[in-house]
């Protein structure tokens, strides 16, 4: 499995995400997925950030709006939102290597979630 990229290997599941895992009731695989996901969205947001130019706070917020999509958000948006703003940035992507990022991400953050951090 691969290592956490060392340039978001510090980002921690927000109270949010934990919010919402109580909220509805989430708990085992469920929660652990949910956590998960959240911080994959958090990660390729700040991929697709870094990639249309965002620094500092522009930054941040973008990866903490796909962060705090709703529980009903699905890989599906969050591509379709990463793809479609970085189209709009005139940033050169293809669909493929967005899928690629989120799975990677995915990946990442279990591993990260397992080991607890």
């Amino acid at each position: 499995m691969s290592s956490i990229d060392p340039r978001f290997s510090d980002i921690a599941v927000t109270g949010l995400a934990v919010t919402g895992i109580a909220a509805n009731g989430l708990d085992g695989a469920d929660g652990f997925e949910y956590m998960a996901a959240q911080r994959r969205n958090r990660l390729i947001g700040l991929w697709a950030g870094e990639k249309m130019g965002l620094n500092g706070e522009s930054i941040e917020s973008y990866a903490r709006a796909l962060d705090r999509g709703s529980d009903q958000t699905t890989e599906e948006d969050v591509i379709r939102k990463i793809l479609g703003d970085l189209t709009a940035s005139n940033i050169a992507v293809r669909e493929s290597e967005v899928r690629v990022k989120a799975a990677e991400f995915l990946a990442q953050s279990r591993e990260s979630l397992k080991a607890g951090a």
